[in-house]
């Protein structure tokens, strides 16, 4: 593996700044899926090698249980990056929607759901790892993190991205104020992934303002950024906002990018390893079993829709009804290793 380290030291005070070579990126040959079911609400993974074909590595029982690093006692919405220092990041959701159902709490929600709204909640879960296998964890709370921020309805859908002109992950996700409507904010979070270390900031406006709009995906091509994100404008669906600007400056284009007649949520973009393809994923929340879907596109203006898993060429070998997935990309030695530890699914 041509993992390559360098450390350069700059001191601002008595701060270290640590910069580091990327992943050499002909080592890439595989896949890694996070996700949940909302049945455990609990971490899973997926692995393939060609991209089309995802086993779960662990016969689909989680690989992190929900009540073991949640305050709610349960996680949705898990997201992943490899970071520019060697670790794999992830966050996700601190949200169990059964949680009265399962006896973790005496009422249905943490809150009043007249005035929080549906699964309120006020907390993320931050992880980083080394191999995938040994996690160090932080509970993120935003009320707790800065004043006046009490009234917060609900933390959703958190992504990473590493902004490279501030060298530090941004996390963008879903916010809302009291049971008000959906928007989508941003913040930076701290050198040693265990907080964050500025106030949310809105991140994108959608011109239809009394319309809700959850579930950020932001993915850089070259100098541009492609944020999809779920518009409830009628049936919700996936749509694309593009910009020069990480944190900023998000045109609006009204078209649909899924194929769906029906709700999806939960866009999620990666690339082809060793191709100009790239792959939006969605969550298809309006059938029942709810599915992925799939579309290819090469310019990110024309798709091909690639179906269901299971329905087209995009297959679930040993796990059904995913919810809320990210796929990465790993070395196969890194994938050997995950797989080895928990048994490649069997």
């Amino acid at each position: 593996m041509k993992h390559k380290l360098l450390f350069l030291f700059f001191c601002y005070g008595l701060m270290p700044v640590f910069l580091y070579a990327q992943q050499d990126k002909s080592d890439l040959a595989a896949y890694l899926m996070v996700y949940f079911k909302d049945d455990t609400h609990s971490l899973h993974f997926a692995s393939s090698r060609d991209g089309y074909r995802f086993t779960d590595i662990n016969a689909g029982n989680p690989v992190i249980a929900g009540d073991s690093i949640a305050e709610q006692k349960g996680i949705r919405d898990p997201h992943m990056m490899r970071g520019p220092d060697g670790y794999f990041y992830m966050a996700m959701t601190d949200l169990h929607i059964f949680a009265a159902k399962k006896g973790y709490r005496t009422t249905e929600w943490e809150r009043d759901g007249k005035t929080y709204g549906w699964g309120n909640n006020r907390g993320l879960v931050f992880m980083r790892s080394k191999d995938l296998i040994h996690w160090t964890r932080s509970n993120v709370r935003l009320d707790k993190s800065f004043p006046g921020w009490e009234e917060v309805g609900c933390m959703w859908a958190p992504e990473l991205i590493f902004d490279a002109e501030k060298n530090k992950i941004m996390v963008y996700f879903t916010m809302r104020f009291g049971n008000g409507l959906n928007r989508l904010y941003y913040a930076y979070a701290n050198d040693t992934f265990t907080g964050l270390e500025t106030e949310p900031k809105q991140l994108f406006q959608y011109p239809k303002f009394n319309k809700n709009f959850i579930d950020a995906d932001i993915t850089q091509v070259g100098d541009t950024f492609h944020m999809f994100y779920v518009a409830h404008d009628g049936t919700p669906g996936i749509k694309q906002a593009v910009s020069n600007k990480l944190q900023e400056g998000y045109q609006y284009d009204d078209a649909y990018y899924d194929p769906e007649p029906t709700a999806c949520e939960a866009p999620n973009v990666w690339k082809r390893i060793g191709e100009e393809r790239w792959v939006l994923m969605y969550d298809i929340y309006g059938i029942n079993p709810h599915n992925f879907g799939f579309s290819e596109t090469t310019d990110f203006k024309t798709f091909t829709n690639l179906g269901r898993f299971n329905e087209g060429v995009m297959k679930a070998v040993n796990f059904s009804s995913p919810k809320h997935a990210a796929v990465i990309h790993l070395t196969l030695a890194e994938l050997d290793r995950l797989e080895a530890y928990y048994g490649k699914g069997k």
